[in-house]
């Protein structure tokens, strides 16, 4: 792997990494120190053991000084009541201290004797010898380890404890750590899409979910962005299936009330002309801004000079409107190049031009004007209409919104700058309106153009193109 694909410091890796590289090394440490601690239970006598058995030596010592051989009987048969084993007491030559000699079996089990603190490995009761605390030298208390003090008797629960419950419990604790991290999480997102087949478009995942910074916290906000997306792309649609719907009737009221009159041929003619030309328009405009909102696939990109495109566009408006060139005037540079696909844009600025030329009165002065800033250019189309309230500078961006309350059909559909709304953002530009205190200035920002194209051949894609592109309403 190389460096650069590593994963990032807040990826989902390092966590899980960190959980099992800190689960192994927890089992290693409970193994070796769990091990030994119980290797010390089952191999060693306990402190009980070791307590008891140094009380019997120094027992033994107190009744050789106070009787020597006769003291160590009596207390020889005080033990006999007391502990089921062999017990005795030598010298350091290996002799009883007693009136009763060894035998045979006792004195090869003399050769064999453990002390306190040597483990007890083999089967059976071992035979122990402990020095008088006092006189060492002089005596030793041998007893054959009673069984009550055997390590070992619950060695076999031990090893189903250490060697299997104990690592158990912390492998469940590992999955239950497994599960939060992971299962819970894909759980609520398992949720979210349930809920979107359940037509439930507004529900979103929790914040703790969210705002993780790991690669489960990016699909979650990936699936938010997706289901806010979807939302309002339904809800687009179900607005302009409403607004269509609600536009189409008076058109086609004025159709039923055209056929029932009297009119001549021609004139009933002419009628239904202009009716299904404006119904057509309609139309094509609803399902363009459907398709502006829905399609997300990239559009071809190219170098376009917002100058040439201006007097291309202002030509034909000028040829439509009545209106003179001088008063669609032009401030920007040549050097005005931007990145972006040139029918859709030639369809958001013309939108543009012909809202700003029906709003701005007779004479009106329409400006077109640009600077650069940074990576971007910056435009800004002027009119001269008055303006809107300042509680209306996003609305005119809905669509079927119509401010002024003209008849539908006749100054536009309220669609077009919605359309160009649409059209600049999918070229990766932002749109917005204020008011100039003489009319509505439109800004808009384009991603500029860093090469150096030939004008000449722009001119030559120009034409055409716009020769695409259908006069779009406003």
């Amino acid at each position: 792997m190389k460096v650069s694909e590593l994963p990032g410091r807040h990826s989902l890796f390092w966590k899980l990494a960190f959980l099992l590289v800190a689960f192994c090394l927890l089992m290693i440490w409970l193994s070796w120190s769990w091990g030994r601690y119980m290797e010390q239970r089952n191999q060693f006598l306990s402190s009980e053991a070791r307590g008891t058995l140094m009380r019997y030596a120094s027992e033994a010592e107190q009744a050789w000084q106070r009787g020597r051989r006769e003291g160590v009987d009596s207390w020889l048969q005080s033990m006999e009541l007391r502990e089921a084993a062999w017990v005795g007491v030598i010298g350091s030559n290996l002799q009883s201290l007693s009136n009763e000699p060894l035998n045979d079996r006792e004195i090869q089990h003399l050769t064999f004797l453990r002390g306190l603190d040597w483990p007890i490995h083999k089967q059976g009761r071992p035979w122990l010898r402990i020095p008088f605390p006092q006189a060492p030298s002089v005596g030793s208390l041998v007893i054959e380890l009673p069984e009550r003090f055997l390590p070992g008797k619950y060695r076999m629960f031990w090893r189903v404890i250490t060697n299997g419950v104990i690592p158990g419990l912390f492998t469940l604790l590992l999955c239950v750590g497994l599960y939060r991290l992971l299962v819970v999480p894909l759980n609520n997102l398992r949720e979210q899409a349930n809920a979107w087949r359940a037509d439930q478009l507004n529900v979103r995942l929790s914040s703790g979910i969210t705002q993780r910074p790991d690669e489960l916290g990016e699909l979650a906000r990936a699936f938010d962005s997706m289901s806010e997306r979807l939302q309002s792309s339904v809800a687009l649609q179900q607005q302009l299936l409403r607004d269509l719907s609600h536009e189409l009737r008076t058109p086609l009221s004025r159709l039923r009330v055209a056929s029932e009159s009297e009119q001549s041929l021609v004139q009933l003619r002419e009628r239904i002309g202009r009716e299904v030309d404006g119904m057509q328009r309609l139309v094509e405009d609803t399902l363009q801004l459907a398709w502006l909102d829905t399609d997300r696939s990239p559009l071809p990109n190219e170098a376009i000079q917002i100058q040439a495109l201006w007097e291309m566009l202002t030509d034909n408006a000028c040829y439509e409107s009545g209106w003179s060139s001088l008063q669609l005037q032009c401030s920007v540079e040549a050097s005005c190049w931007v990145r972006g696909n040139l029918n859709t844009l030639a369809q958001a600025l013309e939108n543009i031009l012909r809202n700003a030329i029906r709003h701005s009165p007779e004479g009106g002065i329409v400006r077109l004007d640009g600077r650069r800033e940074g990576s971007y250019w910056h435009l800004c189309l002027e009119d001269q209409g008055g303006g809107v309230a300042d509680g209306d500078l996003q609305r005119i961006f809905d669509p079927f919104i119509r401010l002024d309350g003209a008849r539908p059909g006749n100054g536009g559909f309220g669609l077009g700058l919605s359309i160009a709304r649409n059209a600049v953002q999918r070229q990766g530009g932002t749109l917005w309106a204020e008011n100039s205190g003489t009319g509505l200035r439109l800004n808009f920002r384009l991603v500029a153009d860093e090469g150096i194209a030939s004008t000449d051949a722009f001119a030559s894609r120009l034409a055409p193109a716009l020769g695409l592109c259908s006069p779009l309403t406003v």
